[in-house]
Protein backbone atom coordinates (compact mmCIF):
# COMPACT_ATOMS: atom_id res chain seq x y z
CA UNK A 1 0.00 0.00 0.00
CA UNK A 2 1.40 3.22 -1.14
CA UNK A 3 1.05 6.28 1.24
CA UNK A 4 -0.04 9.62 0.01
CA UNK A 5 3.02 12.65 1.29
CA UNK A 6 4.84 14.98 -1.19
CA UNK A 7 8.10 16.81 -1.14
CA UNK A 8 9.59 20.13 -1.52
CA UNK A 9 12.41 21.81 -0.68
CA UNK A 10 13.50 22.89 2.70
CA UNK A 11 13.28 27.16 2.77
CA UNK A 12 14.05 29.71 5.91
CA UNK A 13 10.47 29.92 6.66
CA UNK A 14 10.62 26.06 8.11
CA UNK A 15 13.07 26.74 10.11
CA UNK A 16 10.73 26.79 13.44
CA UNK A 17 9.13 23.25 12.07
CA UNK A 18 12.45 21.76 11.93
CA UNK A 19 13.13 23.00 15.40
CA UNK A 20 9.98 21.38 16.68
CA UNK A 21 10.53 18.17 14.18
CA UNK A 22 14.02 17.58 15.71
CA UNK A 23 12.79 18.32 19.76
CA UNK A 24 10.23 15.69 18.75
CA UNK A 25 13.40 12.99 18.58
CA UNK A 26 14.84 14.37 21.40
CA UNK A 27 12.76 12.78 24.70
CA UNK A 28 16.38 13.11 26.54
CA UNK A 29 16.86 16.63 26.13
CA UNK A 30 13.12 17.59 27.47
CA UNK A 31 13.85 14.85 30.23
CA UNK A 32 16.87 16.65 31.68
CA UNK A 33 14.38 18.95 33.59
CA UNK A 34 15.38 22.47 32.32
CA UNK A 35 13.70 25.43 32.29
CA UNK A 36 11.58 25.80 28.91
CA UNK A 37 13.58 28.72 27.76
CA UNK A 38 16.98 27.19 28.79
CA UNK A 39 15.21 23.85 26.93
CA UNK A 40 14.71 25.45 23.84
CA UNK A 41 17.86 26.97 23.57
CA UNK A 42 19.58 23.29 23.90
CA UNK A 43 16.95 22.53 21.35
CA UNK A 44 17.93 25.08 19.01
CA UNK A 45 21.68 24.62 19.39
CA UNK A 46 21.93 21.09 19.03
CA UNK A 47 19.45 20.98 16.11
CA UNK A 48 21.27 24.12 13.99
CA UNK A 49 24.69 21.98 15.02
CA UNK A 50 23.15 19.30 13.44
CA UNK A 51 21.67 20.94 10.33
CA UNK A 52 25.36 22.75 9.72
CA UNK A 53 27.39 19.36 10.14
CA UNK A 54 24.92 17.74 7.30
CA UNK A 55 25.45 20.62 5.24
CA UNK A 56 29.21 20.05 5.30
CA UNK A 57 29.30 16.70 5.27
CA UNK A 58 27.18 16.35 2.30
CA UNK A 59 27.29 19.48 0.42
CA UNK A 60 25.35 18.57 -2.46
CA UNK A 61 22.03 16.81 -0.53
CA UNK A 62 18.95 17.70 -0.71
CA UNK A 63 16.64 18.38 2.23
CA UNK A 64 13.09 18.41 1.98
CA UNK A 65 9.95 18.61 3.87
CA UNK A 66 7.98 15.96 3.83
CA UNK A 67 4.04 16.75 3.09
CA UNK A 68 1.04 14.79 4.41
CA UNK A 69 -2.80 16.88 3.37
CA UNK A 70 -0.01 19.85 2.47
CA UNK A 71 0.92 20.06 5.99
CA UNK A 72 4.48 19.62 7.30
CA UNK A 73 5.10 16.25 8.68
CA UNK A 74 8.48 15.59 8.39
CA UNK A 75 11.54 15.80 6.76
CA UNK A 76 13.78 13.86 4.43
CA UNK A 77 17.88 14.27 3.90
CA UNK A 78 19.41 12.75 1.18
CA UNK A 79 22.91 13.17 -0.59
CA UNK A 80 23.12 11.37 -3.95
CA UNK A 81 26.64 10.52 -4.56
CA UNK A 82 28.54 8.75 -7.05
CA UNK A 83 28.91 5.12 -5.38
CA UNK A 84 25.25 5.28 -2.80
CA UNK A 85 22.65 7.04 -2.16
CA UNK A 86 22.62 8.20 1.42
CA UNK A 87 19.80 8.73 3.54
CA UNK A 88 21.17 11.64 5.58
CA UNK A 89 18.31 12.02 7.95
CA UNK A 90 14.93 10.69 8.12
CA UNK A 91 12.53 12.47 10.61
CA UNK A 92 8.18 12.21 10.93
CA UNK A 93 6.32 14.06 13.91
CA UNK A 94 5.36 11.41 16.32
CA UNK A 95 1.46 11.50 14.51
CA UNK A 96 2.89 10.35 11.14
CA UNK A 97 5.57 7.73 12.78
CA UNK A 98 4.13 4.40 11.99
CA UNK A 99 1.25 5.23 9.99
CA UNK A 100 3.09 4.26 6.23
CA UNK A 101 4.75 7.57 5.85
CA UNK A 102 8.16 6.32 6.46
CA UNK A 103 7.45 3.00 4.90
CA UNK A 104 6.43 4.40 1.79
CA UNK A 105 9.93 7.14 1.53
CA UNK A 106 12.22 4.51 2.30
CA UNK A 107 10.56 2.20 -0.43
CA UNK A 108 10.60 5.51 -2.42
CA UNK A 109 14.42 5.57 -2.30
CA UNK A 110 15.14 1.98 -2.63
CA UNK A 111 13.17 2.38 -6.19
CA UNK A 112 15.44 5.80 -6.94
CA UNK A 113 18.76 3.04 -5.63
CA UNK A 114 17.53 0.03 -7.66
CA UNK A 115 17.05 2.53 -11.06
CA UNK A 116 20.60 3.58 -10.25
CA UNK A 117 21.93 0.51 -9.30
CA UNK A 118 23.52 2.04 -6.34
CA UNK A 119 23.32 0.80 -2.25
CA UNK A 120 21.26 2.87 -0.46
CA UNK A 121 23.24 3.43 2.96
CA UNK A 122 22.17 5.26 6.26
CA UNK A 123 23.52 5.28 10.27
CA UNK A 124 20.96 4.74 13.13
CA UNK A 125 21.45 5.07 16.59
CA UNK A 126 21.61 1.48 18.00
CA UNK A 127 18.40 1.88 20.21
CA UNK A 128 16.32 3.81 17.79
CA UNK A 129 12.57 1.93 17.23
CA UNK A 130 13.33 2.76 13.27
CA UNK A 131 15.77 -0.23 13.20
CA UNK A 132 12.87 -2.20 13.31
CA UNK A 133 11.84 -0.90 10.11
CA UNK A 134 15.03 -0.93 8.46
CA UNK A 135 15.32 -4.86 9.21
CA UNK A 136 11.77 -5.16 7.79
CA UNK A 137 12.80 -3.42 4.69
CA UNK A 138 16.01 -5.11 4.07
CA UNK A 139 18.75 -3.17 5.49
CA UNK A 140 21.26 -5.14 6.84
CA UNK A 141 24.49 -4.17 8.80
CA UNK A 142 27.72 -3.33 7.31
CA UNK A 143 30.18 -6.03 7.95
CA UNK A 144 32.63 -4.80 10.82
CA UNK A 145 29.87 -2.05 12.47
CA UNK A 146 27.52 -4.81 14.08
CA UNK A 147 30.10 -5.00 17.40
CA UNK A 148 31.55 -1.98 17.47
CA UNK A 149 31.41 0.24 20.16
CA UNK A 150 29.95 3.35 18.02
CA UNK A 151 26.43 4.40 19.30
CA UNK A 152 25.48 4.43 15.76
CA UNK A 153 25.13 1.27 13.10
CA UNK A 154 25.82 1.29 9.49
CA UNK A 155 23.45 -0.21 7.50
CA UNK A 156 22.43 -0.43 3.86
CA UNK A 157 20.26 -1.78 1.39
CA UNK A 158 21.13 -3.48 -2.17
CA UNK A 159 19.19 -3.38 -5.19
CA UNK A 160 18.32 -6.72 -5.71
CA UNK A 161 17.72 -7.35 -1.57
CA UNK A 162 14.56 -9.11 -0.60
CA UNK A 163 12.25 -7.74 2.41
CA UNK A 164 12.33 -10.41 5.62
Amino acid sequence: MSHPFSLRPVQPADDAFLVELYASTRPDIASLGLPAAQRDMLLRVQWMAQRQGYQSRYPHSQHELVLVSERPAGRLWVARESEELRLVDISLLPAHRGTGVGTALLRALQQEATEAGKPLRLSVARDNPARRLYARLGFTAVAGTEDSADPYLALEWRPGHREG
